[in-house]
């Protein structure tokens, strides 16, 4: 299989090692044409009459990258993301990673004829919440199965390509490019000034100080540093007057990205054709979305007039693809985004701003990882079309230091470390599956390859301690698992909780809405600045009982083994999925719970995924199984169905 275009050498290299069967790791700038690596490699099993995983972070990336591939595959392209299931028996399978691995630790057969799992953005074993699953993922895939990873920010590749050698006792090449098909030149704006290099803003931007930042310099400094301030409109002008449009401005915050696109959208960026033409785009996508009464669409029409628009996490699912359809016209002139929009979605503009270099991570405020501002920054520039991507700095020097500003945009990313943590469900499968040999399993992992002895030795202690307690709560003897073990096997990260309600018959005692109530309380994590609903539903009061009696003795016997609590249910959503399930307008909802548009579909399908994971654990009581269908037929509807979205994109 050939593309009408000449490869360039790391392509042409990565090609040579698919051709041999021999796994790679491909390091390479984002727009350097990775896609095409793993477009190779799909069509080589399919021409070979063999089958490809292709595993991706976040489902919108997922859901893209099917759209992608089914518009040059066809039927041979299937997805699997909990909350879509379509065409699952296809030879190339989008999963994310969590399905994926799930799969493999129910020893799914769907593998055995799979030649490649391609595994993009493979960084993310570096996230602190999800990288442990991509990490038990790479462990998990057999043997027999190549591994593509692909990866814009991995500094670390060789020693990452040397534990997967380790592993699978089999070498993976290493294929690194530095070269961006499109320069990027970066501009700053500091001191209410625009400067061109690093010099000019350590000059005027910091008087020629290059002091690190510490906690009391605001104190310190601000006799020699003033902060003057940078005005947005001044910064666009620039960017416009320069001829760098379109343009994606990253900040962080919803209510932050919204605040700036209405001051952006005091500029007009349009001509009256433009206009015309893009509002009549706008209401097409919306009437055919379905979005055509919908309040934040309403909203959003009125700074796509001027050529602006927002996308964030707590809107409606349909409205940013209605976004991204808008950016793609290039019509659109700004997109002020949350970080989320650089992940993998194919949106590149020829300008990309940075509002600040800090966010807050962990509780607090930190500067931006070189990584971050890799993957930011590579939105900019558009291959084929751009002599250049502009990327320009929003810098204030109160906040973050010369030398902190040098670490992030010229810095190496930060290595990629393991971030394990098994889950009670991996280990119980674990031990299913391989009796007392589940022990050697830590000694693949890439906790065990760069950890020096202590740290080993806590985590096998760690693992060792959670064993003992799934014995003592028992969910497993000599023998193997017992029927609860079975049960909490297939709840991946609510295992204890779900186990200890269904041991106690309380499952098989809720009704549908008390059901997905339930559920919903265990996957949904408020804001911290979420204020609690005014009213609950009745039953809550009864769940609310049942479930801190469980938590309580759940987390006792986990303190008893030194091991981290087990979360407990949060009943926010609580009166939005009552009122949901009794077919309240969606529109209603966040009124009763305090969450935004986004956030309640994103909860509420996360139910769904976890309702067909209880329905699909062997053993489940007939009057569960109903219980369960009926919730998922109730929740699992109108905005929230999943699939019901994905078929609607692919017929625009």
């Amino acid at each position: 299989m050939t593309h009408a275009f000449e490869y360039d050498p790391f392509q042409a290299k990565a090609i040579a090692a698919i051709e041999q069967g021999v796994s790679a790791l491909v390091a390479a700038p984002t727009g350097a044409g990775k896609t095409a690596i793993a477009e190779y490699a799909i069509e080589q099993a399919l021409a070979a009459n063999q089958s490809v995983v292709y595993t991706a972070p976040v489902k919108a990336l997922s859901n893209q990258k099917y759209r992608d591939f089914y518009a040059r595959y066809g039927d041979r392209i299937g997805i699997l993301t909990g909350d879509v299931t379509l065409n699952a028996e296809a030879p190339v399978l989008i999963m994310t990673t969590e399905i994926y691995r799930n799969s493999l630790l129910e020893g799914e057969r769907r593998f055995a004829r799979c030649a490649w799992v391609i595994f993009d953005e493979v960084h993310y074993l570096d996230d602190p919440e999800r990288g442990t699953v991509w990490e038990e993922a790479l462990i998990l895939t057999p043997p027999s199965v190549n591994i593509l990873a692909l990866s814009a920010t991995i500094s670390n590749a060789e020693q990452i390509a040397a534990w997967l050698t380790d592993v699978h006792g089999r070498g993976i090449h290493v294929i690194r490019e530095s070269h961006r098909p499109v320069p990027l030149k970066v501009t700053f704006q500091c001191q209410g000034q625009i400067q061109r290099t690093p010099e000019e803003l350590r000059g005027r931007g910091y008087r020629g100080r290059e002091l690190w930042r510490s906690p009391d310099r605001h104190r310190r400094h601000r006799e020699w540093l003033e902060n003057l301030p940078n005005p947005v409109d001044r910064l666009i002008t620039t960017i416009r007057q320069a001829g760098h449009l379109p343009c994606l401005y990253f900040a962080f915050g919803r209510r932050r990205v919204e605040a700036l696109a209405a001051e952006l959208a005091a500029t007009d960026f349009l001509d009256a054709d433009e206009r015309t033409r893009l509002l009549a785009h706008f209401d097409t996508l919306c009437d055919r979305y379905r979005l055509s009464g919908d309040r934040t669409a309403a909203e959003l029409r009125g700074l796509v007039t001027h050529g602006v628009a927002y996308h964030h996490a707590g809107m409606l699912p349909t409205l940013k693809e209605v976004v991204e359809r808008l950016f793609s016209s290039r019509l659109v002139k700004v997109i002020v985004t949350t970080e989320t929009f650089a992940l993998g979605v194919n949106m590149p503009a020829r300008s990309v701003v940075l509002d600040t270099l800090r966010k807050r991570m962990g509780g607090r405020f930190s500067t931006i990882r070189a990584r971050e501002f890799t993957q930011m920054a590579g939105r900019a520039g558009r291959r084929g079309m751009d002599e250049a991507g502009f990327v320009y700095l929003r810098i204030n020097p109160l906040e973050v230091s010369y030398p902190e500003v040098l670490q992030v945009i010229h810095g190496k990313p930060e290595p990629v470390l393991s971030r394990l943590n098994t889950a009670y469900a991996t280990l119980l499968n674990l031990y299913r599956h391989h009796g007392a040999r589940w022990f050697d399993i830590y000694h693949r992992t890439l906790h065990h390859y760069q950890s020096a002895k202590s740290a080993r030795a806590l985590a096998e202690g760690l693992m060792q301690r959670k064993l003992a307690l799934l014995r003592t709560m028992g969910y497993l003897t000599e023998a193997g698992l017992t029927p609860k073990g079975t049960f909490a096997a297939g709840m991946y990260g609510y295992e204890l909780t779900m186990g200890e309600l269904y041991a106690n018959g309380v499952l098989d005692r809720l009704s549908a809405e008390e059901l997905a109530m339930l559920m919903g309380a265990l996957v949904y994590e408020p804001r911290p600045t979420m204020p609690p609903p005014e009213t609950l539903p009745k039953a809550v009061g009864h769940l609310t009982q049942v479930c801190d009696a469980t938590i309580r003795a759940i987390q006792r016997a986990e303190r008893k083994a030194f091991l981290p609590p087990t979360k407990p249910p949060h009943f926010q959503l609580a009166p939005a999925i009552e009122a949901w399930m009794r077919h309240v307008p969606f529109e209603k909802l966040g009124a009763l719970c305090g969450a935004d548009d986004g956030e309640l579909v994103r909860g509420f399908r996360m139910v769904v995924q976890l309702l067909r994971q209880l329905r699909a654990i062997p053993g489940v009581s007939p009057t569960l199984k109903a219980a369960t269908g009926q919730a998922l037929a109730a929740v699992n509807r109108d905005v929230v169905d999943a699939e019901q979205e994905l078929r609607m994109t692919l017929a625009l």
